[in-house]
């Protein structure tokens, strides 16, 4: 999705009034730093601890810092308001309240991931928006890794066909059956769900149906799901995982080609065409096949002071922050990462509150758009 050289922030004729509610570390680390590169006036910040929120404001160039937030919407002249707050004491995602009195004090809002708990929070968070006009973007980064944007434009391409199946390796252990009405337990895998099944959502469309096993030692679980274009999928949960090899690993083939993401930023794409060496079966000499159906590679270099090798983009922070900009600046609604997406998603998330085995059928709903 940035296929153009970047902007600075200085540079910016028009610029989003934006708040921010929440300073924590990943706040700090990952979302405040993107500002740098998007159109964003940081006219202010809000924490509940006052020092932590005049740091950031300090450290960030925000003008005032406060430690209620509905004091700051109600004072502050926003368009936007980006929120990165966690879990209450109950472990279940703050946003959907944060994001509701955002839209009825009329900005936009960005919300990180999980959006919510249950399908209640999110439905209401859409009522919310409808109302008010105003909307919501998720921060599903992973829709935004330049790998998997690019992977899925791929897939999209006449010459790839319709992507017919899909595989995806992710770790995340699944607490057994008993557990998973307890929000506590609970917490782990929601946090960590919306990653891979946001980039099955954004390549392949809502989940049709669900079916999974679950290995009980680690946790780990393998779903089986089908899509209304007829396509299939596999997302294994590795429950246990070594963390000295790449994380995550993502398969989609289409119709005599397919295209593979290795660790989120290696892209290898097999091009249509491509024959098992001359001579046919038994008789082939040679691997090497004709130049215009080799496979094509890409992968970052770590030499240079380059932007696109920074990690605020390889991991899609700043594509996902610039995106949700120029919805605000151009004030339309986002087309990914939205508040559809998460109900998709949300109604794939609590088929696993269901025992293992059955094939579960995930409703269809009405677009918002």
């Amino acid at each position: 999705m940035l296929d153009r050289a970047i902007t600075y922030n200085f540079e910016y004729d028009r610029k989003v009034r934006a708040g921010f509610i929440g300073c924590g570390g990943h706040a700090y680390r990952n979302i405040f730093p993107t500002f740098q590169y998007a159109p964003v006036d940081l006219i202010s910040v809000c924490d509940l601890q006052p020092e932590r929120a005049a740091a950031f404001a300090r450290q960030f160039g925000a003008r005032r810092a406060y430690t209620d937030h509905r004091e700051m919407l109600a004072r502050e002249p926003l368009d936007a308001v980006f929120v990165v707050a966690g879990y209450d004491e109950h472990h279940r995602p703050r946003y959907p309240q944060l994001a509701m009195e955002s839209m009825q004090a009329d900005v936009h809002v960005w919300i990180e991931k999980p959006p919510a708990a249950s399908l209640a929070e999110v439905e209401a968070m859409r009522t919310v928006s409808r109302t008010t006009g105003r909307f919501v973007a998720v921060g599903y980064k992973k829709m935004f890794f330049p790998a998997i944007a690019k992977a899925r434009e791929i897939s999209q391409r006449p010459e790839f066909g319709q992507p017919t199946s899909l595989a995806i390796r992710y770790p995340q252990e699944l607490p057994p059956l008993a557990d998973r009405s307890d929000d506590r337990a609970m917490q782990g895998f929601l946090d960590h769900f919306f990653h891979p099944a946001s980039i099955v959502q954004t390549i392949m469309g809502p989940v049709k149906t669900v079916s999974y096993q679950r290995e009980p030692r680690t946790g780990g679980s393998v779903s089986t799901l089908t899509f209304a274009s007829g396509a299939v999928a596999t997302m294994h949960l590795a429950g246990s995982h070594s963390w000295s090899g790449p994380l995550e690993r993502l398969e989609i083939v289409g119709e005599g080609a397919f295209v593979v993401v290795e660790n989120g930023v290696n892209l290898r794409y097999y091009r249509p065409g491509a024959r098992r060496g001359q001579g046919g079966y038994g008789r082939a000499a040679s691997y090497i096949g004709a130049d215009e159906a080799s496979p094509v590679v890409w992968e970052p270099e770590f030499s240079l002071g380059q932007l696109y090798n920074k990690n605020l983009f390889l991991l899609g922070y700043l594509p996902e922050v610039l995106y949700f900009c120029e919805c605000v600046l151009d004030n339309r609604p986002p087309q990914i990462a939205n508040l559809d997406d998460t109900l998709a998603m949300m109604r794939w998330y609590e088929c696993y509150r269901q025992p293992a085995g059955q094939i579960i059928t995930i409703p269809a709903h009405r677009s918002g758009r």
